[in-house]
């Protein structure tokens, strides 16, 4: 080989154990460094995660508030319906009869029990006569 070539292999060699010299130095100094851009990056995604999670549950809180807040008006709905019907039908009395009248209708039953007067049903008294 000529003295040229060996200069250059001498350069190479040398250009080669500086830069594994190097990389062997800057190797942790990069390793450190790509662990703490990955803990951050975990962080902020517990962070999203943490703020997806409130959201949601403040969602569902005004939700649970809307419904009962729907569930209250509706309520007082019936409940001046309920007392017009009773106003209407002559106090209490006559809104349970009227009440008793609409489930014999909706009734397909074969056997029916009527409340007499005293708040006691006659019970089958005609089975009794036989």
């Amino acid at each position: 080989m000529d003295k040229q070539s060996l200069g250059c292999t001498a350069i190479a060699a040398a250009i080669a154990v500086v830069g594994f010299v190097g990389l062997l130095i800057v190797w942790p100094q990069y390793r450190v460094y790509q662990q703490r851009l990955s803990g951050e990056a975990a962080l902020a995604e517990a962070q999203s995660s943490r703020q997806v999670a409130i959201l949601e549950a403040r969602a569902k809180k005004e939700s649970a508030i809307a419904l009962a807040d729907a569930e209250v008006i509706r309520a007082e709905g019936a409940a001046k319906a309920n007392e017009i019907l009773q106003n209407s039908l002559g106090g209490p009395d006559g809104y349970l009869r009227y009440l008793q009248i609409q489930a014999l209708q909706e009734t397909r039953a074969s056997l029916i029990y009527v409340p007499t007067e005293a708040g006691l049903p006659v019970t089958e008294s005609r089975r009794l006569q036989d």
